[in-house]
């Protein structure tokens, strides 16, 4: 997925956009983001939230009835909660912070998005909250709150895994043709070539939107070959750059996918949605994508769905990272504004807790949707697919999705050297444009 990224460059134009004097309309303005009414004097308090689950799907749908629930059970609470599209979330939240009008309790992305807020001065911790409710807190799972923590502080509790890098296999083509699940790649190599001998496209990917290559394969693969630490300190520049011998290795085993007609010679040209729908109707024997397809899936008919298995991509042999890994991380969270005090802020806390806590970590999970909390689903309320995802990701580390980290610029030149290679550019120019990118956008 495009997510949000780490670095120096998503943090100056945030900044950037504080300053801008023709974003500084005030809060009426701007929908009402923010109200300082303390609810003195026996009124009610006065909360704004903003989200982005606007749509009919159904995590959206269950965390609208969450903050329905908490409005109803709260009378002393006037909760002025506003579902905003996905597509026009970001620009509002700018537009407000350039105001220092932030509302109360917002959603918040992971990483560069929430980092942010934080530098700018514009959102306080949750670390209050989550350390009063510590089975709460330590029922996360490891890393959920790394995308959200600066100084030894968390600023959001997330209600969403980013699981990029399942590898989905049809059980059904495999036994038909008596290939065996690859765990190392020579078995994956294998299998490639007798799905193309049998007129089966190995690999459905649908790269039209330059992301998906890089978040659901690349990642993955890489951390596989160069371990999580070489990565990170190539993003940092400090000791390892992108050209380095591993990292042009791992861009090598993405080429030999390509040169052995993995993946359908139109990958980039249709997109991840067209793409699932040539896997899960047979016409493709594996695809690597992450959790939103499951979501995309859930109204697949479960005959369908039970043919479809779940697993990580293979070992790579002699490589330095973990093989029994997914590429993922935390999802958006809810913050809370700098400037909510007093009885308001003990009720943000509760309005946070109570569409963040385990009973909606369960309700959002057993959505179909993927969460970073230790929570049992109820099998029957979810997909068979989902449900084993959902108990593959209890069993596996998760490594860095390469644009969750890169400067944007970087994420870039990634994103379009994956389908450069896919058209016959070799790895080591990509890895270059890589190196050069990142250590732009670090010293410029």
């Amino acid at each position: 997925m495009n997510k949000n990224r780490f670095g120096k460059t998503a943090l100056a134009s945030l900044a950037a956009m504080a300053l801008l004097s023709a974003c500084g309309n005030g809060a009426e303005e701007n929908g009402g983001a923010s109200t300082n009414d303390s609810g003195a004097g026996g009124g009610k308090v006065k909360l704004t939230l903003w989200h982005n689950f606007a749509g009919d799907d159904a995590r959206a749908k269950t965390v609208r009835a969450k903050i329905d629930e908490f409005a109803a059970a709260h009378p002393e609470i006037e909760l002025d909660a506003q579902a905003i599209p996905v597509d026009g979330y970001r620009q509002r939240l700018s537009t407000v912070a350039a105001a220092d009008e932030m509302p109360d309790v917002f959603l918040s992305y992971a990483g560069s998005h929430i980092k942010g807020f934080q530098e700018s001065g514009l959102v306080q911790p949750v670390q209050e909250l989550l350390d009063a409710k510590p089975e709460w807190k330590d029922s996360f799972l490891p890393g959920a709150f790394d995308g959200s923590t600066f100084d030894g502080a968390t600023y959001t509790a997330p209600l969403a895994m980013s699981a990029t890098s399942f590898l989905y296999y049809n059980a059904e083509l495999f036994q038909q043709h008596n290939v065996a699940v690859p765990k190392t790649w020579d078995e994956l190599m294998a299998a490639v070539d007798t799905f193309n001998k049998a007129g089966i496209t190995p690999i459905a990917l649908g790269n039209k939107a330059p992301w998906v290559a890089q978040s659901t394969i690349l990642g993955s693969l890489a951390d596989r070959v160069t371990g999580t630490d070489w990565f990170k300190k190539a993003v940092a520049q400090d000791g390892a750059a992108f050209t380095d011998a591993p990292f042009v290795e791992a861009l090598g085993y993405f080429k030999q996918l390509v040169d052995a007609d993995a993946f359908d010679k139109g990958a980039n040209t249709i997109d991840n949605t067209q793409a699932e729908q040539v896997f899960i109707q047979g016409k493709a024997a594996m695809m690597v994508s992450g959790a939103w397809t499951l979501t995309n899936l859930a109204t697949t008919p479960e005959d369908t769905l039970k043919k479809i298995e779940v697993t990580v991509l293979p070992a790579i042999a002699g490589g330095k990272g973990d093989a029994n890994t997914i590429s993922g991380g935390p999802g958006a969270g809810f913050a809370l504004s700098k400037k909510v005090e007093g009885d308001r802020k003990q009720a943000a806390f509760d309005l946070i807790y109570a569409i963040s806590g385990p009973d909606a970590q369960k309700a959002i999970a057993e959505s179909n949707s993927m969460v970073m909390y230790k929570t049992d689903v109820d099998s029957s309320k979810v997909t068979s697919l989902y449900y084993k995802a959902f108990e593959l990701v209890k069993t596996v580390g998760i490594t860095p999705v390469y644009d969750a980290y890169l400067s944007a610029e970087a994420g870039e030149a990634i994103n379009n050297g994956l389908q450069e290679i896919m058209m016959g550019a070799a790895p080591d120019a990509v890895a270059k444009n890589l190196q050069d990118a990142q250590a732009r956008s670090l010293n410029p």
